[in-house]
């Protein structure tokens, strides 16, 4: 997915990525703006996840993005 895409879906997907990655707080969600970049930094922080194996949720995640 193109990052210009999350970032004009991001108050779409917010909620679902609330929901995917509890952990994460709406402080952070709202730093994160839909960055990819930061998205997969705060996914490696909060969840102990190589950036790999974080970046591949993420594009597991987005696929059902893409053709929204």
């Amino acid at each position: 997915m193109n990052e210009d895409i999350i970032k004009g879906k991001w108050t779409q997907i917010k909620g679902d990525i609330k929901t995917k990655w509890g952990k994460l707080t709406d402080d952070e969600l709202d730093q994160i703006k839909g960055n990819r970049d930061k998205l997969i930094g705060k996914l490696q922080e909060s969840y102990g996840k190589t950036r790999d194996e974080a970046e591949q949720e993420l594009k597991d995640f987005e696929k059902k993005y893409a053709s929204k």
